[in-house]
């Protein structure tokens, strides 16, 4: 059976869904691992290495003629379209934004695995891309922030004064929220944290921040997520959260709602409230950003209240494929241990009585399993089909 893992085509992108080291792997599985040429450059992991792995490197992959497609970026309408019928495909597919992605997957007949979908279980812990990717990410915004802060980070005491350590404070206390506070206070700042989870309060004080507690809703959804606040608690969330940004001297912000757009914690005019020369940065600027007016992959000056300076927003785009190495070293992990529970002697045998099988999987046999995400494509047909009929 052939595997092929290709050259990511999205501008930014470095990542690559199998290194040497896993292409080995597949290949002991009695795969043919196909790779294209140049797909490993971004990561360090030049086409020798693969050849030398027993993989076969290939100026460009037959997409029709694959078995399975191991990939990172949710693949484009066109890509899923030119797949064989009963193809199977491994990726990050974003279901909730990538709907004519996921229609074509079904029209195809392709049996698709969202990485995103993957069950949070022990057994499925060295699948789940979600939390691989997310550590580097929190890791990366604190030294981008580090960069961009006109200060130092830790205290410092010298002949010609005293340097005070910077305030951090970090909103969002998941995987790459928890990986922030853990930099940060490597580097030597005092970090705080606040999480619409109260289980979180824990996991923040092992990492050595300071757990800020406000008076809101309990916001836990199964699997260990947040959930949307409503919107009178979300209101009242900034309203509680404005004078500890006003305190800080750089702003993280990380808070996701899987299959939803990221929720706003931090207004503009909260934003303005820090000291000339602050820096925020929203890790969630790529699926609707925390901080208002954030812009993925742009620096944006915010004038202070009074005028005096400027804030500077970061808006990350790539965090983790700006750690392309290591992203990549644990993403092809999670790609090759979930195509371990898909595979036997070289053929494809899925088990949809395995919960982490059936859990991951959004496409099969010409339909969305994922329910979720079948209800949205439903409503966006239906949507669509009414405008349509209206416009006629």
């Amino acid at each position: 059976m052939k595997l092929g893992i290709p050259r990511e085509r999205r501008e930014g992108e470095r990542r690559v869904a199998a290194t040497p080291d896993t292409a080995k792997q597949l290949a002991g599985m009695g795969l043919e691992v196909l790779v294209e040429a140049g797909a490993g450059d971004g990561a360090g992991h030049a086409d020798v290495a693969y050849r030398e792995a027993g993989a076969a490197v290939v100026p460009q992959l037959d997409i029709a003629a694959l078995d399975i497609l191991a990939h990172v970026r949710p693949l484009d309408p066109g890509t899923a379209a030119s797949l064989k019928r009963g193809a199977v495909t491994v990726g990050l597919a974003s279901p909730s934004s990538e709907l004519p992605a996921v229609q074509a997957l079904a029209d195809a007949g392709v049996t698709s695995f969202a990485l995103e979908l993957v069950p949070r279980i022990s057994r499925a812990q060295s699948m789940d891309a979600l939390t691989s990717q997310a550590l580097v990410a929190g890791y990366r915004c604190v030294l981008e922030a580090a960069i961009r802060l006109p200060r130092f980070f830790p205290l410092y005491m010298t002949a010609a004064g005293t340097i005070p350590q910077a305030r951090v404070l970090v909103l969002g206390a998941g995987v790459a929220g928890l990986q922030a506070i853990g930099t940060a206070k490597r580097l030597g700042a005092r970090v705080f944290a606040n999480d619409i989870r109260p289980a979180s309060a824990d996991e923040v004080a092992s990492m050595g921040g300071t757990f800020i507690r406000l008076d809101l809703e309990t916001a836990e959804a199964a699997g260990g997520y947040a959930r949307q606040l409503s919107s009178d608690a979300g209101t009242r969330q900034r309203q509680l959260l404005a004078p500890h940004v006003a305190q800080s001297d750089v702003l993280i912000t990380t808070a996701a709602v899987p299959g939803r757009p990221a929720p706003l914690l931090v207004t503009r005019e909260m934003v303005q409230g820090m000291r000339p020369g602050s820096v925020v940065v929203d890790l969630a600027a790529e699926s609707g950003g925390n901080v208002e007016g954030s812009v993925p992959g742009r620096d944006i000056p915010i004038p202070t209240a009074d005028g005096t300076g400027h804030i500077t927003l970061v808006g990350l785009k790539d965090p983790a494929s700006a750690m392309a190495s290591d992203a990549s070293r644990l993403y092809a992990k999670n790609v090759a241990n979930l195509l371990v529970l898909l595979v036997r002697d070289g053929a494809l045998t899925l088990d949809f009585d395995d919960e982490v099988v059936a859990g991951a999987c959004l496409t099969h046999a010409g339909q969305v399993r994922h329910q979720p995400t079948a209800e949205l494509l439903a409503a966006t047909t239906a949507t669509a089909a009414a405008r349509q009929e209206g416009a006629i």
